[in-house]
């Protein structure tokens, strides 16, 4: 293990990894709120941002990791066999009870990314479902398929279907 254990390194890293997040709930926000009403033009920027934060949250990840391992060698505890709580229990209670509020916090945060994720990803799949049909009525003959301009039928998932008005 390169890095030894410390205190405020750790703390910085969660406040770091909390503060991340929320800037990810914001953009997530904004790209569903986007996604809603129907408002593209920024879509892949906003897309390309929670990408980017993404891979910063996953390296902060990391570091979180290597630091509480460094906790886990200055306690002695194997490595696979305890929880965070458990480690956090082993240091002095200031730090203790400084500790287990960020990780709640960081939980909650990501709980509530995940919640958020979740109705959305409901949104677009009853969208998808209500358009699919939808278009069944309108063109029973089709069979749900749809074909390009030159009238190929058109693969089915290879293109996105936007529409410009509220069904």
């Amino acid at each position: 293990m390169n890095e030894a254990w410390n205190f405020e390194q750790c703390a910085l890293i969660f406040r770091q990894e909390i503060t991340l997040l929320q800037k990810i709930m914001m953009i997530h926000n904004s790209v569903q709120t986007a996604v809603m009403n129907r408002e593209w033009t920024d879509f892949d920027w906003k897309t390309a941002e929670l990408n980017q934060l993404g891979d910063e949250l996953t390296g902060l990840e990391n570091s979180r990791i290597e630091i509480l391992d460094a906790l886990k060698d200055k306690l002695h505890v194997q490595p696979d066999d305890v929880s965070f709580y458990t480690l956090a229990a082993g240091l002095p209670a200031d730090e203790c009870r400084e500790l287990t509020g960020l990780y709640r916090e960081l939980k909650m945060e990501i709980l509530q990314i995940k919640t958020q994720n979740e109705v959305f990803t409901g949104y677009l799949n009853e969208i998808k479902t209500v358009t699919t049909a939808w278009l069944e009525a309108i063109f029973p003959v089709q069979g749900g398929k749809l074909y390009t301009r030159k009238g190929r039928q058109a693969e089915a998932g290879q293109h996105s279907m936007v529409l410009n008005q509220r069904i």
